[in-house]
């Protein structure tokens, strides 16, 4: 796990359109034509965010035909909870320290 992979998904979900794509998929695999319609957005800005989506991990893709079908990826979803847990698991020890008042710097 690197900083810069992680904040690369982090940033995936870190724009309204693409919360509200994540929200659509939860009731499961819709159809770009469908995610146009919701979003009011075009094609292109649609295509946008599907491929940071997709590139994240957190959404899968099918196509069938002329159409393009997307879904939350289980595994996606799964590492990217483990990758949150990662940073805000506020019971884990820091990084190089014996102990958050055993610092070099007596606080």
């Amino acid at each position: 796990m690197g900083y810069t992979e992680d904040a690369r998904k982090i940033k995936a979900l870190a724009d309204e359109n693409r919360l509200a794509i994540m929200r659509i998929l939860q009731n499961g695999e819709r159809c770009a034509c469908v995610l146009l319609e919701e979003l009011n957005v075009s094609q292109p800005t649609l295509s946008h965010h599907m491929r940071i989506l997709c590139d994240s991990g957190l959404v899968s893709a099918r196509k069938e035909g002329k159409w393009m079908y997307y879904s939350i990826s289980k595994e996606g979803a799964a590492s990217f909870i483990k990758m949150i847990d990662f940073y805000i698991n506020y019971n884990a020890p820091a990084p190089h320290t014996k102990h958050p008042c055993e610092c070099k710097y007596g606080c």
